[in-house]
């Protein structure tokens, strides 16, 4: 049983599933959901970014997305402003009530660190880090040269 508690890949899965849980709880105290707080992030990193930029970063349908935005937009966070190039998109922008928001943000990722983090030495911390930047790397290059990979000949069975 040790051995199982122990495989890296349920530890990983876990830990982020218990992190989502614990993010959305927080987001609701203050009406408002995970997706939102995230998209909030992204456009104060990247601010500009189209819809589907978004909902490929979110790794969610544009249309979740578009849904998302359009709740932001009822609150006054976001507003969708013409790409100069292009009519067809729309590109994202934070307004000024989604400040206080982010401030809150902010606040409660700094709170959801220290708990996670909690009784690790930041030795343990850095070199975790490192690693779990290591991966992040390695699965980002396998998928970007899978997609590169010539998809097999679709082989059917003939009666």
């Amino acid at each position: 049983m040790d051995e199982f508690r122990r495989d890296l890949l349920f530890l990983l899965h876990d830990v982020a599933r218990l992190l989502r849980v614990d993010a959305d709880k927080r987001a609701r105290l203050h009406g408002m959901t995970r997706a939102q707080w995230a998209i909030l992030i992204w456009l104060q990193r990247q601010p500009g970014l189209s819809q589907k930029e978004l909902s490929e970063f979110l790794e969610v349908e544009p249309i979740t997305v578009a849904r998302l935005i359009d709740r932001l937009e009822t609150r006054g966070m976001v507003e969708r402003r013409p790409d100069p190039r292009d009519r067809r998109i729309w590109r994202l922008h934070l307004l000024p009530p989604a400040c206080d928001v982010l401030g809150e943000i902010d606040e409660q990722r700094a709170d959801m660190t220290r708990m996670v983090s909690a009784g690790i030495d930041e030795n343990s911390i850095e070199i975790m880090t490192e690693a779990l930047m290591r991966m992040k790397a390695t699965l980002t290059q396998e998928a970007h040269a899978s997609r590169n990979r010539p998809e097999p000949a679709d082989v059917r069975e003939t009666v």
